[in-house]
């Protein structure tokens, strides 16, 4: 599965909790979070940052944007995001409510990343299909 397949799928199932995820659609879908979100630092806000009036501290115009434009991706993304993880959590065997892990200080995220990566279940599990068995769209 590409980058392109993975951040198209997740869109698409946007609020889809049932269900089950490749380990591949999840973390290239968080890899495409990733690299917008850097991008967006990068590009408007460290500037802003930078050359920020040191008497006002107002970041300035650019800041302005770039933190709008990162609330807006941020929260646009987490709802996809948090179906994705779910329905990893559901390819490993695991409830979704495991997700709430992260929830505990210092060792929850931890543990919720080492329960995505956990290789997922072969065969059909009671959360569905196995997403391996299911052929996935040629890339163009």
């Amino acid at each position: 599965m590409s980058l392109i397949d993975s951040v198209r799928t997740c869109l698409r199932k946007y609020g889809a909790f049932t269900g089950r995820a490749r380990a591949s659609e999840y973390w290239l879908f968080y890899l495409a979070l990733a690299i917008v979100n850097a991008v967006i630092f990068v590009a408007l806000l460290l500037p802003a940052l930078i050359t920020m009036d040191p008497v006002t501290q107002e970041p300035g115009v650019l800041g302005s944007i770039g933190s709008t434009l990162l609330a807006v991706v941020l929260l646009g993304t987490f709802v996809p995001l948090l179906a994705a993880g779910v329905r990893r959590l559901h390819d490993t065997g695991k409830s979704g409510w495991f997700y709430l892990l992260c929830l505990v200080p210092f060792v929850g995220g931890i543990a919720v990343i080492v329960l995505l990566a956990l290789p997922g279940e072969p065969g059909p599990n009671r959360f569905g299909a196995d997403p391996r068995s299911v052929p996935q769209p040629a890339a163009a």
